[in-house]
Parts: C-alpha cells; sequence; structure tokens
C-alpha cells in the first residue's frame, strides 16, 4: 500500500537536502524482554545469519531467544548510563553537532535524522521524519568504516524497505565505507596520540574489529581486507612498527569459523608471554558501545591480565568529538556535491579548516 501522508510539492514547500546517518541499534532497556525483542530483530536478519530460514527459525526461536536475552541484559546493565545506551546517547550528540556543522557550510537548508538498523529510533521512522521535512535528495551514511554485508548492506535493504510504501522517493546517495578516508585515519591516529601523550606508550597497540564467518570473505565480504587497511594506515600514521601492533577480531557468535586470530585468543597468548602492557582501539565503532565498553574494556582486560599479562588499557571511539565530526561532516560534503541547493565550502571557513588541519599536522610531528 502506498503512503498516503500528502506532501506539499508546491513552490510554497521548501526543499531541503536530508541526511541520514545509522548505525546498529540497541534495546530500549537493559532487561530480559527489551533484549528478546532487539535480538529477535537483529538475528532474524538474513544479511547478519545466512543459514536457511526454517532452520534458522527454530534454533533462534527453540533455544537462542530463550537463553541468550538474560545474559545479555546484565552486560548492558553494566554499561547502561542514566540517559541509557552508550550507543544511542554518542549516536544523538553526533546527529545534533553534524547538524550544526552542515548548518555552516551548506547554504540551503539541510537536516540530519538518526536511525537504527534494529530497535529505535528506526531508520523508517528517520525516513519519514526526512520525508515529512520535504526531502528532495538524502545521502544515508551507515557509521560502519569498513564494509560489511552484515551492517552497510543490511542498512540499503532497510532503506529501501522503508522506502516501498512512498510513491516519490527523492534522489539517493549511499556511502558504503570510509574505511582509508584520510580524515577517518588522521582522527583515529591523533585520539591515539593524545592518549599516549598522556598515559604514555605501551609495548603493543591492538586493534580489535567486529568478526564476521569467515565464508563472508571467501564469499568476496570486503571487510577483512578494509579492516587490515585501516590499521596499517593508523599504524603508518603513528610512526609504529610491524612488531608494535596487531590485529584481531572480537564478538563470535555460534559455531562457525569466524576471521582469525580471535580478540580472546590473542590477549590470553600475549598475556601468557607476560606482554606489560597493551592498548586497545577498536576503529570499526563510529561511537562506544557494549562490545567496546564492556568486551574490550572490561571482560578481555580479565582474559589478560589472568593469564598473566600486565597493564591493560581501553582508547575510548572517536564518540562525539569535534575531530570526528569533522570526519563525517567533511563525508557528507564529499557526497552530496553536485545537488541542487549544495555550494561548495565557504572559502574563508575553507581556509580556516586548512589551518587548524596544517597545525594540528604540525604538532602531531613534534610530538613523534
Amino acid at each position: 500500500m502506498m503512503n498516503k501522508t500528502p506532501i506539499d510539492h508546491s513552490h510554497k514547500s521548501q526543499p531541503i537536502t536530508g541526511v541520514l546517518i545509522t548505525n546498529l541499534g540497541t534495546p530500549d532497556e537493559p532487561t530480559p524482554a527489551a533484549l528478546k525483542k532487539y535480538l529477535g530483530e537483529f538475528l532474524w536478519d538474513p544479511r547478519v545469519v545466512e543459514i536457511l530460514r526454517p532452520v534458522w527459525w527454530l534454533i533462534l526461536n527453540g533455544i537462542i531467544l530463550n537463553t541468550r536475552p538474560k545474559k545479555s541484559a546484565e552486560a548492558y546493565k553494566s554499561v547502561w548510563t542514566d540517559d541509557g545506551s552508550p550507543l544511542l546517547v554518542f549516536s544523538k550528540k553526533q546527529a545534533t553537532a553534524l547538524q550544526k556543522s552542515l548548518e555552516s557550510q551548506i547554504k540551503g537548508p539541510v537536516k540530519v535524522a538518526l536511525g537504527m538498523r534494529y530497535g529505535n529510533p528506526s531508520i523508517e521512522s528517520a525516513l519519514l521524519e526526512l520525508q515529512a521535512a520535504n526531502a528532495q535528495q538524502i545521502l544515508v551514511l551507515p557509521l560502519y568504516p569498513q564494509y560489511a554485508a552484515a551492517t552497510s548492506a543490511s542498512t540499503l535493504d532497510a532503506v529501501g524497505e522503508a522506502m516501498k510504501p512512498w510513491r516519490y522517493i527523492p534522489q539517493l546517495r549511499f556511502v558504503s565505507h570510509y574505511h582509508d578516508d584520510e580524515k577517518y585515519i588522521s582522527a583515529v591516529a591523533n585520539s591515539i596520540q593524545k592518549y599516549w601523550d598522556e598515559n604514555g606508550k605501551p609495548q603493543k597497540l591492538f586493534f580489535s574489529f567486529h568478526g564476521m564467518p569467515k565464508f563472508t570473505f571467501k564469499a568476496g565480504d570486503p571487510y577483512y581486507c578494509q579492516c587490515q587497511k585501516t590499521a596499517r594506515l593508523i599504524s603508518e600514521r603513528l610512526g609504529l612498527n610491524d612488531g608494535e601492533w596487531i590485529v584481531a577480531f572480537q564478538s563470535l557468535f555460534g559455531k562457525a569459523e569466524w576471521l582469525r586470530p580471535y580478540a580472546n585468543e590473542t590477549l590470553k597468548k600475549l598475556g601468557e608471554e607476560k606482554l606489560a602492557s597493551i592498548d586497545i582501539v577498536c576503529p570499526g565503532f563510529s561511537a562506544d558501545c557494549l562490545e567496546t565498553l564492556e568486551e574490550m574494556a572490561e571482560e578481555n582486560k580479565a582474559v589478560f591480565q589472568e593469564a598473566g599479562g600486565g597493564q591493560y588499557r581501553y582508547i575510548p571511539a572517536l564518540n562525539d568529538t569535534p575531530e570526528h565530526i569533522d570526519v563525517i561532516s567533511n563525508l557528507v560534503m564529499q557526497n552530496v556535491k553536485g545537488w541542487p541547493g549544495i555550494d561548495a565550502w565557504n572559502s574563508e571557513k575553507m581556509e580556516t579548516k586548512l589551518e587548524e588541519s596544517t597545525a594540528l599536522a604540525i604538532n602531531h610531528g613534534a610530538n613523534k
């Protein structure tokens, strides 16, 4: 059935540019009931679990949703804040800051909306918000630096599904990845360098990315290669030697083989080798969430230190820091070029941005 909501296409209704930023999502509450609903939506996505639907329905509804929600709820409770889930809190701050940044750069009207692939606010609700504002062109920006079918492609699926009832489809553009974007690489490297300037440099830097089933790599998913490139570029920017950094994959699920090496096994081995100090960074996460704050900052810290390892520190995600907002804003500006109502960066603002970037690069070089 077509969407019957009347949209004003007259000259009195000013068209705008819409920007939809998305992330994975979060349960509404850290309770078993909320987790059952959230996990049911998440794990039923065929992009996430590629098993025959009848077989997977039986496993999901007969076993997983009767056992996993309680355990997951306890994990969420450990990171939940007074304002809610960390991922949602940071995502809202990112959307607000991005709106302000774009308004200072685009002469035409622009609106940023936030949608989660699973849970609330949904991608559908965010798109309806942009539709109601008369968005005639929409840029979809999933905040996943590295492309994976289970994240980026699933987001595009949700956008298409949400727009099925729409009679008029606006112009659409989609950012599938930004794993080697220069500003993104610089922002992560600068956040690490700043942490080291304040706290000292460890023996080893540990890059942890979310895991994926191994068969996805063999099927042509570029995720593994993009994670490796991201880590290499950041390490080069920091001036690290090969033995000073390592890449591993976390958040394993199920019995199938996933991308290796596994984060928990690798950290246990490093602990057994009596590594004196290690810092953890998760460049695949644009905002801190359960997987970074509970799994990597706490759970795997215990694995490392109980095995005999020394100092273990987690370096926060970029979250809503000014440099990260600059990264996201720049991605938007790169991808909306040529659209009606979009003007090039104001020359005065461009000069200021250039001066800031130059000063940042000089400071970074002096700290090496």
